[in-house]
């Protein structure tokens, strides 16, 4: 993999990944850009006792494009666009509206009750292909390991900032998970917080390794695969399955067949085998109804100086769409109390993504 970093014209980072070595790129962006926004804020819930960023300019971000106008295309003589070269594999670059950044400052301080912080951190976009009209479950295999490359440098990267505590890579699939710009790409946060979700599951395996001496996850893995009943596909080092309690209406987790903290602790056959695992399942979600599957993908990955010895690696992946044309809205029970009540169950799921029909 060749690596290649540069500025944009309003001075955010810009990183091509490649697999051939003598790739070239243009490094100068033409535009004229007006500055970042720097006026991201933190504000903490002490009810929930949850940090909350606050990112008004966000409101004024690209909105659903059409493809000619599409901002993460490669540039053309008469369009530039955030990626100033005009090809490339795999690119990663800040972010234009960030939720997060490392300049972030405000002179509010809040109250005792309600304290307020700068929202420093980093978001940046990863695009997957420059191909508009491709997804990552069309990418060769070769690409779709470049993506597995570029999240492990950019989690290793962005977890050395001053200030980071987490980093999450993710990507979200289809206008009913509320995407905004169709060309196949994931974004990538690094938060100065420990996220909610993650603090609880490390806690959650805190309280089972006081009670058993073992890892929570490891548990889990190891009762999916005794069972089988919910394994939807299985290779050396990964297994997929769908969880005994999954709240999605299609959710499938992808566990590493050994404890691991980071994407970048995973090694060359590990990751070799995942990117044929995981596209596998995504050709399966898209089989499931004879349409592409909106979905979210989450990497859970271990906090940057806390519970590492208690995190374990996985990828959830998972859609809102629990019938053709029906989508599961998280309505009183789930959006005001927490509590999710799923439409069908688990090992029916299952059952039916193994016996989808993968094209070839």
């Amino acid at each position: 993999m060749k690596r290649t970093t540069a500025r944009l014209a309003d001075g955010r980072e810009i990183i091509y990944f490649d697999r051939r070595d003598d790739a070239t790129h243009r490094l100068d962006d033409p535009r004229d850009l007006p500055p970042v926004s720097t006026t991201s804020q933190l504000r903490h819930d002490p009810v929930l006792d949850e940090w909350v960023a606050m990112a008004g300019h966000r409101q004024t971000r690209t909105f659903l494009p059409p493809a000619d106008l599409c901002p993460l295309c490669a540039s053309t003589p008469d369009r530039p666009t955030e990626v100033p070269s005009d090809h490339y594999d795999v690119v990663a670059f800040e972010n234009r509206f960030p939720s997060l950044s490392m300049a972030a400052a405000t002179e509010a301080t809040g109250t005792e009750l309600v304290p307020i912080r700068p929202g420093v951190g980093r978001c940046e976009v990863l695009v997957f292909s420059s191909d508009h009209h491709a997804s990552f479950a069309t990418l060769a295999p070769e690409q779709a390991r470049l993506v597995v490359e570029a999240w492990a440098d950019r989690s290793t990267e962005l977890s050395a900032l001053p200030g980071v505590e987490q980093v999450f890579c993710f990507e979200n699939r289809g206008q009913e998970i509320g995407v905004t710009l169709s060309h196949p790409h994931g974004q990538i946060y690094a938060y100065p917080y420990v996220t909610p979700r993650t603090a609880r599951m490390l806690e959650s395996a805190r309280k089972h390794r006081e009670r058993t001496g073992r890892n929570l996850f490891a548990d889990v893995l190891a009762e999916e695969q005794a069972a089988g009943v919910r394994v939807v596909a299985q290779t050396r080092h990964w297994t997929a399955f769908v969880p005994a309690a999954a709240r999605w209406p299609v959710e499938v987790h992808l566990y590493p067949h050994r404890q691991l903290a980071a994407i970048a602790d995973l090694d060359d056959p590990e990751r070799d085998e995942f990117v044929h695992l995981y596209l596998d399942v995504l050709k399966r979600f898209d089989a499931l109804y004879d349409a592409p599957l909106p979905y979210i993908a989450a990497w859970h990955q271990a906090p940057v100086s806390t519970g590492r010895d208690l995190a374990y690696l996985h990828l959830q992946l998972f859609s809102v769409k629990r019938a053709a044309d029906k989508l599961k809205y998280l309505a009183g029970s789930e959006s005001g109390m927490g509590a999710f009540i799923t439409d069908v169950l688990p090992e029916d799921v299952a059952a039916r993504l193994r016996s989808s029909e993968v094209p070839e």
